[in-house]
């Protein structure tokens, strides 16, 4: 724990000595009291570019920090530029977005009453093996090798990753590829993105429910981990996400019955 903290306040330090040197390197010689609040937000999107949100944060918090140490230290009367409306809800902390789960059942009736092969497919390719709508539309015969999909230009800037997928969807798959005769390098779902997003609405739709295509995605994840698979192996085979923090925000949250479900069959 000490350890820990001690090197928070070290990174401190270095972001503090980082943010300070770019800073006053720009304002030269002027007295802080004319520092405008659009300079303020020229200078942080100028050193902030392609970094993400909370990094821009913790900047902007810095920032805002030295104005306040500066006032309260040397006593001037004038009014901290970082607290101006705008850079507040510009730099705001965000919220995590938790997602409300598809139950099992669900999905699995939107599955089995999809009695075109195609659009079945397509269903269990994203809510049992994890795949985004856009991958599923890219699969070409040539890229199946029976339960691994090799993806092409995926979503992460790799220049492949691979999909695994359950015995009885590799089947189907492959029965899909011999009765519609593709050809080995063609797409096997030569729709668009906005027919795929009607295929999945109307399958929903059949069983009075409305859902996204990343619902299915998400399921996918949720179910793994709530029926006991490793969250590395959640984050990394069936998401393939670069780091634990999104797998986690794609497990949803638990509701009251589900809650009692698993302390009951914990406990009970």
């Amino acid at each position: 724990m000490i350890t820990k903290e001690n090197n928070l306040k070290k990174n401190t330090a270095i972001n503090y000595e980082v943010i300070l040197s770019k800073f006053c390197s720009q304002i030269g010689d002027r007295d802080l009291e004319s520092i405008t609040p659009e300079e303020i937000l020229s200078f942080l999107t100028t050193i902030n570019q392609n970094l993400k949100h909370s990094t821009k944060r913790l900047r902007y918090i810095l920032l805002k920090a030295f104005f306040n140490f500066a006032k309260n230290t040397l006593s001037l009367d004038i009014k901290n530029p970082c607290d101006a409306p705008t850079l507040k809800k510009i730099f705001r902390n965000r919220q995590q977005v938790q997602w409300t789960i598809l139950d099992k059942d669900i999905v699995d009736e939107i599955i089995f009453k999809s009695t075109n092969l195609r659009n079945r497919i397509i269903l269990e390719l994203m809510a049992r093996g994890g795949l985004r709508i856009g991958e599923v539309l890219k699969i070409r015969p040539k890229d199946v090798d029976e339960r691994r999909i090799t993806l092409v230009d995926p979503k992460s800037g790799n220049a492949s990753e691979v999909a695994y997928i359950p015995q009885k969807v590799a089947v189907r798959l492959q029965e899909y590829i011999r009765t519609k005769n593709i050809e080995s390098n063609v797409r096997m779902f030569p729709i668009t993105y906005t027919g795929a997003r009607a295929v999945i609405k109307r399958a929903a739709a059949a069983v009075g429910v409305s859902i996204s295509p990343h619902d299915l995605r998400r399921h996918a994840a949720t179910y793994a981990s709530r029926s006991g698979a490793p969250i590395e192996i959640v984050s990394k085979v069936i998401l393939r996400h670069s780091n634990l923090s999104t797998t986690q925000r794609y497990l949803g949250k638990v509701s009251d019955a589900e809650a009692v479900r698993w302390i009951e069959n914990l406990y009970g």
